[in-house]
């Protein structure tokens, strides 16, 4: 899916040299791409900025500008299309609102099966106990 029309004008690209496999090619062509979106100056609702923020994590700097890295093929046109992929991911993640949780109560049968296991457990630390014999001192 590509990156909406709007949001284009806050993306800039940048293709820098790309390591790894690749022979002469690695040395000589900028293939990878570190692409940065402005989330700042982004036309987007203040809460998807939020959850953006928190899915972003470390890939946002202290300009507020959320940088993300492809450099996982030898191809520039590849590299540019898989970091504009995960930039729209991102923000189909962040646009989406969690939902929220609904609070649920374990059933009887949950409670009665965990006192149970609690009780199978105690009744084995108790097995596993030393119990003095009448011969010993302190017994």
């Amino acid at each position: 899916m590509p990156l909406p029309a709007p949001l284009r004008r806050f993306v800039e690209q940048r293709f820098v040299r790309s390591t790894g496999p690749g022979g002469q090619n690695v040395n000589k062509v900028a293939t990878a791409v570190e692409l940065r979106f402005d989330l700042a100056a982004a036309p987007l609702p203040e809460a998807v900025k939020t959850r953006l923020r928190a899915l972003a994590g470390s890939r946002i700097n202290e300009a507020g500008v959320l940088v993300i890295h492809a450099r996982e093929s030898r191809s520039q046109m590849r590299n540019r299309e898989r970091a504009e992929e995960r930039l729209v991911k991102l923000l189909d993640r962040a646009a989406a609102p969690r939902r929220s949780r609904r609070a649920t109560r374990p059933s009887a049968g949950a409670k009665e099966a965990r006192l149970a296991e609690k009780h199978r457990r105690a009744d084995a630390k108790v097995a596993r106990r030393r119990t003095p014999d009448e011969g010993e001192p302190g017994g």
